[in-house]
C-alpha cells in the first residue's frame, strides 16, 4: 500500500509540473512551486510580516538578520504557484546580502530569476517584492536601524 501511495504521489507531482508548464510556467517556476525551499516558519524570528494581495493571496515573510545582513527569510504562502513561486525565488535573491541590498530586490530581478509565468499572474511576483519590502523596512523601524 505503501508503495502505491509513493507511486501515486511521484505521479500526481508529474501531472502537476506537466499542467503548470503547459499554462505558461517556466521550469524554474515550477520546480520552485513543487519543492517549495523556503516555505516555513523561523524560529526566534527578527521581524515577522504579513501582507494580502489584491486577489486575496497571502504572504507571511519570516526574517532572521544578523549585522545589517539578511542571514535567513521564510515564507509562508497561501496562494497559486504564481506567488509560491514569485516569493521562493526572492529569498534566493536577498539572503546573505545587506539590508540595503535586499531593498534594492525589484519586480524584473524575480522575473529574471522565474524567465517565465503566465501574464495574468505578474502581480503575484509584485506580491512577493512588496511583502519582503514591507518586512524589511518593519524590520529597520522596529530595531531602530
Amino acid at each position: 500500500m505503501e508503495e502505491n501511495f509513493i507511486e501515486n504521489n511521484n505521479n500526481n507531482t508529474d501531472h502537476v509540473r506537466k499542467m503548470l508548464l503547459e499554462s505558461g510556467y517556466s521550469d524554474t517556476a515550477v520546480s520552485y512551486y513543487i519543492d517549495k525551499p523556503y516555505m516555513g516558519i523561523l524560529e526566534n524570528p527578527d521581524q515577522v510580516t504579513e501582507m494580502v494581495g489584491t486577489c486575496g493571496d497571502t504572504m507571511k515573510v519570516y526574517l532572521k538578520v544578523a549585522g545589517g545582513n539578511v542571514e535567513k527569510v521564510r515564507y509562508q504562502v497561501l496562494g497559486c504557484p504564481g506567488a509560491v513561486s514569485a516569493a521562493m525565488a526572492a529569498v534566493e535573491l536577498v539572503e546573505g546580502k545587506t539590508l540595503a541590498q535586499a531593498k534594492l530586490l525589484d519586480d524584473g530581478d524575480i522575473f529574471r530569476v522565474l524567465k517565465d509565468i503566465p501574464g495574468k499572474k505578474h502581480h503575484c511576483i509584485q506580491l512577493a517584492v512588496k511583502a519582503l519590502h514591507k518586512a524589511l523596512d518593519e524590520y529597520e523601524n522596529d530595531s531602530g536601524c
